[in-house]
């Protein structure tokens, strides 16, 4: 791992020198004490500080990276005068366009529109956005829209990662004047303005004040507080069996009178909390796997603050993933365990089971990579974000806080799908006046966690900055680890719309393992995709297997070539861990008090409560 950042001289100052765990009584302590010389200010902690202030009012995005991005998009283009003529001709040629289907539609005529919203943009689906003047507002928009992007990703030269960057901004600054955004161009909210005498306007300003008092004071949103954890979700029956400073371990009761011989343990991602795979019973994965005869234990993080800063990525493989194995082997007589994590908590998976691999350690049964990338290359519009300035920025920001607070994080994922996000519910919530309808996934996701200074700045220059897992730079206890160490069979999903990580990401541990692979692709997107019951429609997947020794297909021919099958992808998984898996046993006891490893109280324990 990265050496440690340097820390901030501002606000309380410790030195992690231990993170014992005491199995005897499950408790877990950190053991900080001063530091033996104190920090001597210099030119640097001012630096920090005016960063700190920089980041806070930029949400926590870096604008030299932006002004660089564009920079180099400029200095090309003013080199590229061919360039420049071809796209004053496209827009020339598109000007035209508009002006032939705006002369049809003005005189009622049936004209197609001469450009196609993306797949994932229903702004103008309504049969209301086909009406004149409207039809023209939407393609005037789209083509401008077009236009943009032709100029921002087309310029020979400039690096490919400024260019992306220089073309997300520019639909960002864009998607802030569509026509849906406003009441005169909007021909939804203007029927309802008319018929509603401005009622629904006046409903929205209220809104949008209940909105920005909950924003202040950190309140979940309207009708969240339905979805009581541990009251009408995370209500599948169990108990903490392990606790210590970084996860409480949950093991569930069983359902049916033999279980498989191999339990499974979760490791869910540390920036959420667990219970997104285990939401009402009619969707908890929890539930389901426990239903087809399975010992179902998860981890549920911590929610750390300011006095956390100096836990790192690599206590967070100890005192998680590793702690929950030691436990479980513990309370299951040594059985070997399925390990499954998702989204962050794959790739925290991943490193340890590298780590165990690589010291004879041969625990774990099978491994399943739930979202889960490996290699950060090509990690979608996330690495955007993702440089030098930009990481070096959420650093100096961090160093202050002592963490990375949910609200900041939770930020650049909403500019991701900022349709979705964030103008999808200006319109409907200020514009329309209705409030969309809090469901369980969505207050789920209002309820978010921080990330610890250390640990964070690990990750993102080990991980997405330098991508030292996939290349084999990546050290655990001073030796390098790689994923070709992996013997244990690879199950890994991906999801078709995924924006965090993309599914073809994900593809690519049938390239980075050296052992059976089983990739399964499931439609969705990075959470909706995942938590996908049996009985909801519109679900489907594809999936295979390649051996060590097959030929290696890529990902857009393996889509191509591989059939689809309807419905849920949760049985199929179940179906592939119960053949890898060595017969049905009697269910081990809920806990092990002989073993120190007791009940301590009923799911969904108090780590999941912290806000």
């Amino acid at each position: 791992m990265p050496a440690s950042p340097q820390k901030a001289l501002t606000g309380p100052h410790l030195e992690t020198v231990a993170l014992l765990t005491d199995q005897s009584d499950r408790k877990s302590e950190i053991v900080a004490v001063p530091p033996a010389t104190a920090p001597v200010a210099d030119g640097s902690d001012l630096d920090r500080y005016i960063r700190y202030l920089i980041a806070r009012m930029t949400a926590g995005l870096s604008p030299a990276a932006c002004v660089s991005a564009y920079a180099d998009w400029a200095m090309h283009m003013a080199s590229s005068p061919g360039l420049q003529l071809e796209l004053m001709g496209e827009g020339l040629r598109q000007w035209m366009r508009l002006m032939a289907f705006t002369q049809g539609a003005a005189l009622g005529a049936e004209t197609a529109p001469t450009v196609v919203p993306q797949a994932h943009d229903h702004r103008f689906t309504s049969e209301s956005w086909k009406q004149f003047p409207f039809n023209v507002f939407a393609e005037a928009f789209l083509l401008a829209e077009e236009w943009c992007h032709s100029a921002a990703t087309n310029v020979r030269g400039a690096e490919k990662q400024n260019l992306n960057r220089v073309d997300f901004i520019n639909r960002q600054m864009l998607d802030v004047f569509a026509p849906a955004n406003f009441v005169p161009t909007n021909p939804d909210v203007l029927t309802r303005t008319q018929s509603e005498a401005g009622l629904n306007l006046v409903r929205g300003y209220f809104n949008y004040l209940d909105d920005l008092k909950r924003l202040r004071s950190r309140e979940i949103p309207e009708s969240a507080e339905d979805f009581k954890v541990g009251e009408k979700v995370a209500i599948t029956p169990g108990k903490v069996v392990f606790r210590n400073h970084l996860i409480e371990l949950i093991q569930y009761e069983p359902t049916t009178e033999k279980v498989q011989a191999e339990p499974l343990l979760i490791v869910p991602a540390w920036i959420m909390k667990y219970y997104i795979l285990d939401l009402r019973p009619e969707n908890s994965l929890v539930k389901f796997m426990r239903d087809q005869g399975f010992t179902v234990f998860i981890v549920s993080w911590r929610n750390p603050d300011a006095s956390d800063r100096d836990i790192g990525f690599d206590d967070y493989r100890r005192l998680g993933v590793l702690a929950a194995v030691d436990a479980i082997s513990k309370i299951t007589s040594g059985a070997k365990i399925h390990a499954a994590g998702y989204c962050l908590g794959g790739t925290l998976l991943a490193v340890a089971a590298c780590a165990m691999a690589n010291a004879n350690d041969d625990r774990i049964a099978s491994l399943t990579f739930i979202a889960a990338q490996a290699d950060f290359r090509e990690a979608g519009e996330l690495t955007l974000f993702i440089d030098e300035s930009q990481v070096s920025l959420l650093e100096d920001m961090m160093a202050e806080q002592g963490f990375l607070d949910s609200a900041q994080m939770s930020g650049a994922f909403q500019l991701l799908r900022s349709n979705d996000l964030i103008w999808s519910h200006v319109v409907s919530d200020y514009l329309l006046g209705e409030r969309q309808p809090v469901f369980d996934l969505l207050a789920w996701n209002s309820d978010a966690t921080r990330m610890p200074y250390r640990m964070h700045s690990d990750y993102l220059r080990s991980l997405f900055l330098n991508n030292d897992l996939a290349e084999g730079r990546m050290k655990v206890d001073g030796s390098a680890i790689a994923l070709t160490d992996l013997r244990p069979p690879i199950f890994a999903v991906g999801t078709e719309t995924d924006h965090v990580a993309p599914w073809r990401s994900v593809y690519k541990f049938n390239i980075l393992s050296d052992t059976s692979v089983t990739f399964l692709l499931t439609s969705g997107g990075h959470n909706a995709g995942i938590v996908s019951p049996p009985g909801l429609p519109h679900r489907s997947y594809r999936i295979s297997t390649k051996q060590p020794n097959d030929k290696f297909v890529d990902a857009d021919r393996w889509q191509a070539i591989t059939p689809k099958h309807d419905g849920s992808w949760w049985p199929a998984w179940s179906q592939w861990l119960k053949v890898r898996s060595t017969g049905l046993v009697d269910p081990p006891s809920m806990g092990s008090p002989e073993n120190g490893f007791g009940p301590l109280c009923a799911a969904p324990g108090t780590y999941v409560l912290q806000k």
